[in-house]
């Protein structure tokens, strides 16, 4: 492995470098005067008292590793390498847990769900403060109101963010529009994670019944690949692998994507239908279900 990277960064090293070995920026070149001989305080051999002649009594001189402000020249004694490199700004930010897969630093918890307001009288959209996402509990994939385990072994932790971060920026964007056409909190929230969590599960539902024919099509796309790849060996044959994923997602993801659309639509109108739950105050002041 080693041994292909070196034979394939060699020449790319050379390829790039004739164009980038004068990238060095131009250093100011400092203008050369002359000491005036009738000025016995310009000439240093007749003034070895002058500060100015000594670079170590001099506090003005640039010291070793600094650059001279007036003549843009660094000392060369400076340790190497010294640059500085340009356009670096430190993502400064909330420590997210290790366990937890979401890089959203602007996430709200759970929203409680002990009460849900009434659907109340809607309107056209207005503008309105943007909802923040869900974070998903620690070491979950979190698809609205479904959660479930997030499979370490199959997925990088990157991978698994990203996924999250989907969902929940999805799902937080449905929100922001029930907000604008006069929905409350609980229900925005309610009809959004509703809609996420059984769209999801519609996408699961239509592949792992499209699955026996996702298979079967990509064994027809595995043999069409191989005819067409195998006369052109050994370059033709990446044609196989690109014929099999492209048979099983002709027939799943349409299947899948049915399958969102449907459960979309039930838990919209689950979350919609929902009747509402009231909080009252008790005897002592406390808010009761």
């Amino acid at each position: 492995m080693s041994s292909m990277v070196v034979a394939v960064a060699v020449p790319l090293a050379l390829l790039v470098g004739t164009g980038t070995a004068n990238a060095e920026p131009a250093r100011p070149t400092p203008p050369v005067t002359q000491p005036d001989q009738t000025d016995p305080q310009a000439d240093p051999q007749t003034n070895p008292t002058d500060p100015q002649a000594d670079p170590q009594t001099d506090p003005t001189a640039p010291q070793t590793g600094q650059t001279d402000p007036q003549t843009g020249q660094t000392d060369e004694s400076a340790q190497w390498p010294a640059a500085e490199e340009p356009n670096v700004h430190p993502y400064l930010g909330r420590q997210i847990p290790e366990g937890t897969l979401s890089s959203l630093q602007w996430a709200r918890p759970i929203p409680d769900r002990k009460y849900l307001a009434p659907l109340g009288p809607l309107h056209g959209p207005v503008p309105v403060a943007p909802v923040p996402p869900i974070a998903p509990p620690p070491g979950k994939f979190r698809f609205g109101d479904v959660v479930v385990d997030a499979p370490e072994s199959q997925l990088y932790r990157e991978q698994a963010i990203q996924i999250n971060d989907g969902a929940a920026v999805a799902e937080a964007n449905m929100a922001t529009f029930l907000d604008s056409i006069g929905m409350e909190r609980s229900r925005s929230d309610r009809i959004a994670s509703e809609t996420v969590g059984a769209a999801a599960t519609g996408a699961a539902t239509g592949a792992a019944i499209a699955s026996p024919f996702a298979l079967f099509s990509a064994a027809v796309g595995g043999v069409i690949g191989t005819a067409i790849g195998l006369p052109f060996a050994p370059i033709g044959l990446a044609a196989i692998p690109i014929s099999i994923a492209y048979g099983a997602a002709v027939i799943a993801v349409p299947i899948a994507a049915i399958g969102a659309g449907v459960g979309a639509a039930v838990g919209a109108v689950h979350s919609l239908s929902a009747p509402p739950r009231a909080i009252s105050e008790s005897s002592d002041g406390a808010l009761e279900e």
